[in-house]
């Protein structure tokens, strides 16, 4: 069918370690420690293990907060110290096999194996035991309260030396897999508090309070939420869904004008959904695509960032959207299924405008698809359409808001197994079970570690009330001008994504700029702003000049990164255009939708009627402003553009992304005219020929 059945095992050994490589280079999570024989297995089984006892803790403890969140960040510590070292490994990236294997590069590296140094050992213990001593003597320290940390306390000294080392020991983890931009923001508001308020009561708000510190909100929902639903993404990765995505959407486009590159984006948004991750999906559908996107006649900076824009979107898209979801559900006090919803729109903007996009360049190139016969057909496919049951099951549970979240998750991770004990091709076996669980567990310390960072600064904001402050010192150089005060946001959150996660990112956004957005000064609506520093804190991972998504696309593209992160950045212009346009029009997010016409005495049931027609309507004129906007960007509609045309045609698909009956006219007879102009020259070109 392609190339790739003509491998030998040796090259696809050799493709594996290229991908592990590219991972390593661009993903910070990758770089673990290497262990074999014996301490592998106990490695293997503690991360396994922990696993279930999040899953059970989780569904069935009853203990306080106090005691469930100091052992669940004493085991993070042990076992995130157990995977990460202190520094990454050392290498050279040198030509790997070509282009005929998925993933040109290979990392000329030797790392120790099984390799844990003494000071390691002492600092993991040093940084555990804190947590678990205040697990286990939670009722006594909740009763003396700030007294803990008060001069007057006999064991000031202890209980001071106790909250350090824990949260230093949890800053260096921080450092290994996450990186260092998000301990600078942390640094600079400790430093800040440390100055303004007294010494005793910062370490209070920071370590022994559960409202604020390393046990507010972030880390609460982590452990209580978002921990089995990576657990959950593990399972569903291994019943060989990502393959079924990959095929459906070769069936679907592959033949298709340029269908490599839509493939891209179909399969992407499916796998990056179940994945959260912008690099790892990169890479691993990136291995797949890439190199037949290149094959089809795409240039290669244009290929990486094809699957770089369509990785990264995959976190918004719903109904997993990443962790960050969960955690949105908890700051804007709504229900899961509520974000899911309200995501729907911009999402489906954002992969709308990729395609469209690629769609253009290939008819621009003259490119053609994929052969039909080398295609897979969604007959054949239909019968492991059942791989989609624990996505639907999970949906219609968390829809339903009968069962807890965690409750779904744990009953789609069921349905995730007997899935997979049906699908010949991958069957899930005891070892996937327990490389599910191990890789769940893995996948939790980053995220853990990012939410107890974010509950740092949330803290520090807390103990100062710098968030005051700050927001005076926003609507002062904003002057209260809603528009300049979403730009100096957008900023901070691209700043602040280019090294930090998206859930650590969109928490320390959620704790700072979102409440000032929200300020009267400034007037955005909650659910607005916490969508608008959500969507500007992932596509960090795609915006130069620190674009990961992007750069790994380029390494496997064998392409210029900085060439590539732009193109990358072109491709995902809604991401930069619709949060603005939903900022000023909740309608867009499906939020104080009014009725398409104010009838006067309208029942409830008309009433309903028109405000799905406003729905519609709404949807219907964003995807044409989009396909403006996309085609401006391109400089191709039926034929080359001049510059006039791409600024009529890019002025008419703005107006249309704004809801509202006025501009949706304007933009409607712009996008038109251009439409109409370019349809009849190409026709009067065709006829002369």
């Amino acid at each position: 069918m392609s190339d790739n059945e003509n491998l030998t095992s040796q090259d696809i050994a050799q493709i594996e370690a290229d991908v592990d490589a590219v991972m390593k280079k661009y993903d910070r999570e990758s770089n673990v420690r290497v262990w074999e024989g014996t301490p592998a297995v106990v490695i293997r089984w503690l991360s396994a293990l922990f696993s279930v006892y999040c899953i059970y803790v989780t569904l069935f403890s009853t203990a306080m907060p106090e005691v469930r969140l100091n052992v669940f960040l004493g085991l993070i510590l042990i076992i995130g110290y157990l995977h990460y070292p202190i520094k990454k490994s050392s290498g050279e990236i040198k030509p790997g096999l070509g282009d005929s294997i998925s993933i040109p590069l290979t990392l000329d590296t030797t790392p120790r194996v099984n390799a844990i140094p003494v000071y390691d050992v002492i600092i993991m213990l040093a940084g555990a035991v804190p947590f678990f001593y205040f697990a286990i003597n939670a009722e006594s320290i909740i009763k003396l309260a700030l007294r803990v940390t008060s001069p007057r306390n006999p064991n000031y000294y202890f209980m001071i030396s106790m909250a350090v080392i824990a949260i230093l020991s949890t800053m260096e983890l921080c450092r290994r897999c996450v990186g260092i931009p998000i301990l600078c923001v942390v640094g600079v508001l400790m430093a800040y508090a440390f100055s303004t308020v007294r010494f005793g009561k910062v370490i209070y708000d920071l370590y022994y309070s559960t409202g604020d510190g390393l046990r507010s909100t972030p880390i609460e929902v982590c452990a209580k939420y978002i921990v089995v639903f990576i657990i959950f993404g593990a399972f569903l990765e291994r019943t060989g869904i990502s393959t079924f995505f990959i095929n459906l959407a070769n069936a679907i486009a592959g033949a298709s004008a340029g269908g490599p590159a839509k493939v891209a984006v179909i399969s992407s948004a499916l796998c990056g959904m179940v994945s959260g991750s912008s690099v790892g999906n990169t890479v691993t559908t990136g291995s797949v695509t890439i190199p037949m996107m290149k094959r089809t006649g795409y240039k290669p900076e244009f290929a990486g960032a094809v699957e770089a824009a369509a990785s990264t979107g995959g976190q918004i898209m719903p109904p997993i959207m990443g962790a960050a979801a969960f955690l949105m559900a908890e700051y804007m006090g709504i229900p899961y299924s509520q974000v899911a919803l309200k995501a729907i729109l911009p999402a489906v903007l954002y992969f709308a405008g990729i395609y469209i996009a690629v769609h253009l360049e290939a008819k621009k190139l003259g490119l053609k698809g994929i052969p039909k016969e080398e295609l897979p057909r969604i007959i054949k496919l239909l019968p492991k359409i059942y791989l989609l049951l624990p996505l639907i099951i999970l949906v219609v549970m968390v829809s339903m808001n009968i069962y807890t979240m965690q409750f779904s998750a744990a009953i789609a991770i069921g349905i995730a197994i007997l899935v997979g004990l049906f699908n010949s091709d991958e069957r899930i076996t005891i070892k996937k079970i327990i490389d599910a669980l191990e890789a769940g567990g893995r996948g939790t310390i980053t995220v853990a570690v990012a939410c107890a960072m974010a509950g740092l600064v949330a803290g520090c904001i807390t103990s100062t009330g710098l968030a005051s402050e700050l927001i005076t010192m926003v609507v002062n150089v904003s002057g209260g001008h809603a528009f300049i005060a979403l730009v100096l946001t957008m900023i901070c959150c691209i700043i602040l994504g280019m090294g930090v996660p998206t859930t650590a990112n969109y928490c320390i956004m959620a704790a700072t700029c979102a409440p000032i957005l929200m300020a009267p000064g400034i007037g955005i609506e909650k659910i607005c702003a916490h969508f608008f520093v959500f969507y500007f804190g992932i596509v960090a991972d795609i915006t130069p000049p620190v674009a990961l998504a992007a750069y790994a696309g380029s390494a496997i593209a064998k392409a210029p990164p900085m060439k590539t992160a732009f193109n990358a950045t072109k491709l995902a212009i809604g991401a930069f255009i619709v949060p603005y346009i939903f900022a000023f029009t909740p309608a867009m997010l499906f939020e104080n939708v009014s009725p398409i016409i104010n009838i006067t005495g309208a029942g409830p049931v008309l009433t309903q009627i028109l405000i799905i027609l406003e729905i519609i309507l709404i949807c219907a004129t964003a995807l044409l402003g989009i396909f403006g906007v996309a085609a401006a960007l391109n400089g191709y509609l039926f034929r080359p553009m001049n510059i006039l045309f791409r600024v009529i045609i890019c002025a008419g698909g703005l107006s249309m992304l704004v809801p509202g009956i006025v501009s949706d006219l304007i933009g409607l007879m712009l996008v038109g005219f251009v439409f109409t102009v370019q349809y009849m020259k190409r026709e009067a070109v065709s006829a002369g020929a």
